[in-house]
């Protein structure tokens, strides 16, 4: 059998295969509740024979929207409407996840196709929050430099919603540490010039991720994976660097985080990204092997033969699929058979006189 087609066991959770689908903002929602939309958009990734099929970014807070478009996870209604998705995704043989997150300075702009920047106050906007003053470009508005009990409540509402998304049926919490949004704006040296216990030292800009990642991993059971997201590098000169990525992830493996989900940039506007095929993937390899803790890879992962060398050479242990699953809900089904592995099982029996 092909690697990328071997079950994965982590915690209480078996993954039928390598392949999953990175969350992917959809910008569909109003009061951050999910909808129809989602259960059709991520059900029909499930359906088509990923392993693991993880939602959007959900804010843990209405102020830790990406946009007011954004879906949530901040009240008990938000888990009601998730729950028949994440029942559904399950019910097809692919694992549900959740990306928890908070947009911090990047927060409170214009979805996408209405051009971005900063949405006001008097349209549904509001002001962010942030490690300091500093917009994350002129177009995008002022943040507030957080406080300590900023940083609590903050603190507080990922552990909230995290609790949230279990108990709507999660079986995967992966907390969004990357592009920029709070996480990572406090541990990159570009956008953190704080002076206080989370500022200044590595120690001190990577303390609010590990402290979060610990007290989610406290509060949800032990039979639940946690992941979480970084941007690998800066991409920009006096940044963040993989370097620091591995003694972050080592210090996350040693709180009981169990997956590295390896992304890069989005954390300043002038970013120079070499992108092209599977230009991430040394990320996930180096942390990997370097922090000895389960990586997944993303970024333009398109052909099955680049995936399965990906899980076949070592360089993770998952690769995670957007745009391509965008273009193909049967990436999955399409890639077994380019791999000879046998699609039974994969795809449902409703569709078995296709295959």
């Amino acid at each position: 059998m092909a690697k990328l087609f071997e079950p994965l066991v982590m915690r209480g959770v078996t993954f039928r295969n390598r392949i999953g689908v990175s969350p992917m903002c959809q910008y569909s929602v109003k009061g951050g509740l999910p909808t129809d939309w989602h259960m059709v958009h991520l059900g029909s990734r499930a359906v088509g024979g990923a392993g693991m099929v993880i939602a959007e970014a959900s804010a843990v807070t209405p102020e830790g929207r990406i946009s007011p478009r954004d879906t949530g996870i901040w009240s008990q209604s938000h888990a009601d409407h998730w729950r028949p998705i994440a029942k559904f995704i399950n019910d097809h043989g692919a694992v549900p996840g959740i990306q928890l997150a908070h947009a911090g300075r990047k927060a409170s702009t214009a979805v996408p196709w209405e051009g971005g920047g900063a949405v006001a106050p008097d349209h549904d906007g509001w002001r962010p929050i942030g490690p300091g003053e500093e917009p994350f470009s002129p177009t995008y508005p002022v943040p507030r430099a957080m406080s300590a009990e900023d940083i609590r409540d903050v603190r507080d509402a990922f552990v909230a919603a995290a609790k949230r998304a279990v108990d709507a049926g999660f079986r995967v919490i992966e907390i969004h540490a990357a592009h920029g949004y709070l996480l990572h704006s406090f541990y990159s040296p570009l956008s953190n010039k704080r002076t206080d216990d989370y500022g200044g030292s590595f120690a001190n800009r990577i303390r609010l991720t590990l402290e979060i990642a610990t007290a989610v991993r406290a509060a949800i059971s032990e039979d639940t994976p946690l992941f979480v997201r970084l941007s690998c590098s800066d991409w920009t000169d006096g940044g963040w660097t993989i370097e620091d990525s591995v003694e972050l992830a080592k210090q996350l493996k040693a709180i009981g985080v169990d997956a590295i989900d390896c992304s890069s940039g989005g954390n300043v506007p002038n970013a120079k990204i070499p992108t092209g095929p599977g230009y991430q993937v040394p990320f996930a390899k180096a942390i990997r092997h370097q922090a000895e803790i389960t990586t997944a890879a993303v970024g333009m992962i398109t052909e099955p033969q680049q995936a399965e060398a990906i899980i076949a050479n070592g360089d993770a242990d998952l690769v995670l699929l957007a745009r391509e699953m965008l273009r193909d809900p049967y990436w999955p089904i399409h890639t077994a058979r380019a791999l000879e592995v046998d699609v039974k099982g994969l795809a449902p029996i409703q569709y078995g006189r296709a295959l």
